[in-house]
């Protein structure tokens, strides 16, 4: 039996309006699915044809009607990052910028950068106040507080050189969506109540679009349309890319930020270009992991904190055990520590990947690990490497009928962004600033510490911890993963994996199962409710810092069985998300 998805009914005339075709049949339920163990308490998604994860259920819908339609991972991918710049304008975004992974049916890996660039007048010290002290409001909710937008570019990039349609097409379903409005659904409604008050009332062209006449954000169930953000789409689809960064589009951003003493300029748009990079590759247990290099933070770190891993035996230890979570835990402090100091652009600083993520360097860390006693983070330094050398983002994941997966995660950086809109293009501004280092040693909003390798200069890329990730067994890919949540992606991500290969958990289990975190400084074991309290015990007097805090990532996964069924399912954390196929 198929249930209907509420709000669907408005994407469903749009689509079937845009390609003449029916409404699309959603695969909503599976029977219990575990390759063998039939007492599982959470059931993945199943299809066999093709299978999007996303946070919103409409941009979700959009991607399957992709695949349904005869386009690619890769089509649908791209057709659902400008659908949630519509309905999930929090992060999705043409705005700003992230990371895609994909991996092809033939297995080709390849990682696209479309990171945002500091502009050309962008300057070391331009986010500290007189006393030197760095200035949040500065880097966060100011016009400084943008880089150059990446997003259109990537998209652009990835349809034309691995697309079977045109970009053009991959666009109309965002614009259908923009022109003729979505109902707001209970995450958007809330964002707006709570983040949309702070970063957007003040903007004028920000609290045209998201409030109504009497100042209060738009409701639950009330239609939003966004007919400036339509037109700006419809100017992409007509134009490609150069519509955003030399034409029209340009325009308004450069307009707006000359207008309020911004950075970003028509030569900064003109010379953006989205990079191809090789993917950072590494093996556990026997699968191969691949994951986003520099100037993402993630690939490096999932690899390395994976290859201390493999030194404990954590499937007998078992899942939430206090030894399992110490030995996580502290091999997390280690790689957090190394991020701090050597991780930044690569093409302005040299990151030692290579000694990052050797084997030998990991098994030297795992040795220092005591599973009786936590060691103080303020004893834990970066390592010394010469030896080795030889909150708020969003992810969706996409698999076709030919095996073909796409992992992206894209980004504001925090909810709105910087919350202005650039003049009348119905566009968000990104505040990815904010994640370089404005005074090294000095913590950004999510807490993370930066080096001198991270800090700001003109057209360079700041550090991330963005982590699509792929996991290939015997040669065929196995698991799509990735998640939204600033310095906690890389460790729910890694205990996305961690949860299939070591616990054997379907990709439903691995996504509900409680979380922690810790990432060096402060000095602080993060965990979420469902833990048992005698473990909670245990790591306390092992000596960690445990702190019960708030749910951490909407991780929306893709696992495909040996059969080639794919199994999928979105973070139970995440109201509104959606996983579906067919």
């Amino acid at each position: 039996m198929q249930k209907r998805v509420k709000g669907w009914g408005l994407a469903a005339a749009l689509l079937a309006s845009i390609w003449g075709a029916p409404a699309l049949a959603l695969v909503q339920s599976a029977p219990p699915v575990s390759y063998g163990v039939e007492a599982d308490t959470f059931h993945p998604v199943r299809a066999r044809q093709g299978m999007v994860a996303s946070v919103d259920a409409l941009a979700t819908q959009v991607g399957v009607d992709i695949l349904r339609q005869g386009g690619n991972a890769v089509d649908a991918a791209v057709a659902v990052g400008f659908a949630l710049a519509v309905t999930h304008p929090q992060a999705g975004n043409l705005g700003g910028g992230g990371f895609m992974l994909l991996r092809t049916a033939a297995g080709q890996v390849s990682a696209i950068d479309f990171r945002e660039v500091a502009p050309a007048r962008a300057s070391r010290d331009m986010f500290l106040d007189k006393q030197g002290n760095a200035d949040s409001k500065l880097s966060l909710t100011s016009p400084l507080a943008s880089g150059t937008p990446g997003t259109v570019a990537g998209f652009a990039l990835a349809a034309d050189k691995y697309g079977t349609l045109p970009l053009s097409r991959l666009l109309q379903p965002a614009i259908a969506l923009a022109r003729e409005g979505i109902v707001v659904n209970d995450a958007l409604a809330d964002d707006l109540n709570t983040y949309g008050k702070e970063v957007l009332l003040g903007h004028d062209n920000s609290r045209a679009i998201f409030f109504k006449a009497d100042g209060t954000p738009y409701q639950k169930g009330e239609r939003l349309v966004q007919a400036n953000l339509a037109r700006s789409l419809t100017l992409i689809a007509q134009q490609g890319p150069d519509a955003f960064y030399k034409g029209e589009i340009a325009d308004e951003i450069a307009a707006e930020m000359a207008q309020h003493g911004g950075l970003i300029d028509k030569q900064d748009l003109a010379r953006y270009r989205a990079l191809e990079r090789k993917p950072i590759g590494g093996s556990y247990r026997g699968y191969q992991i691949f994951s986003m290099p520099p100037p993402s933070s993630g690939g490096i770190h999932i690899v390395q904190i994976l290859n201390i891993l493999e030194n404990f035996d954590l499937a007998k230890m078992g899942f939430g055990s206090a030894d399992a979570i110490q030995v996580m835990a502290e091999a997390e402090k280690y790689a957090y520590a190394d991020r701090s100091e050597y991780l930044g652009d690569p093409d302005f600083v040299k990151v030692p990947w290579q000694a990052l993520t050797s084997k030998d360097y990991a098994k030297s860390l795992a040795q220092q690990i005591d599973i009786a006693k936590a060691r103080p983070s303020e004893q834990i330094k970066p390592g010394k490497l010469a030896p080795y050398e030889s909150n708020q983002t969003t992810h969706f994941s996409v698999v076709d009928k030919a095996g073909n997966a796409v992992a992206v995660t894209y980004t504001l950086n925090t909810n709105f962004g910087s919350g202005i809109v650039a003049g009348k293009s119905g566009i968000l501004l990104n505040n990815q600033m904010d994640d370089f280092s404005a005074r090294p040693g000095t913590p950004n909003v999510y807490g993370l510490i930066g080096g001198e390798a991270n800090a700001i200069q003109p057209g360079k890329r700041p550090l991330s911890s963005m982590s699509p990730t792929i996991v290939v067994k015997d040669g065929k890919t196995w698991l799509v993963t990735g998640s939204p949540g600033g310095s906690r992606i890389i460790t729910t991500v890694l205990q996305m994996v961690v949860n299939s290969i070591d616990f054997a958990m379907n990709v439903a289990e691995a996504t509900s199962a409680p979380r922690f975190h810790h990432q060096w400084l402060p000095d602080q074991l993060r965990v979420e409710k469902g833990f048992s309290p005698d473990t909670l015990k245990l790591l306390s007097a092992k000596g960690q810092n445990v702190q019960l805090l708030p749910a951490m990532g909407s991780t929306q996964s893709i696992m495909i069985g040996p059969d080639g069924t794919l199994y999928g399912a979105s973070d139970p954390r995440t109201p509104d998300d959606l996983t579906a196929g067919y």
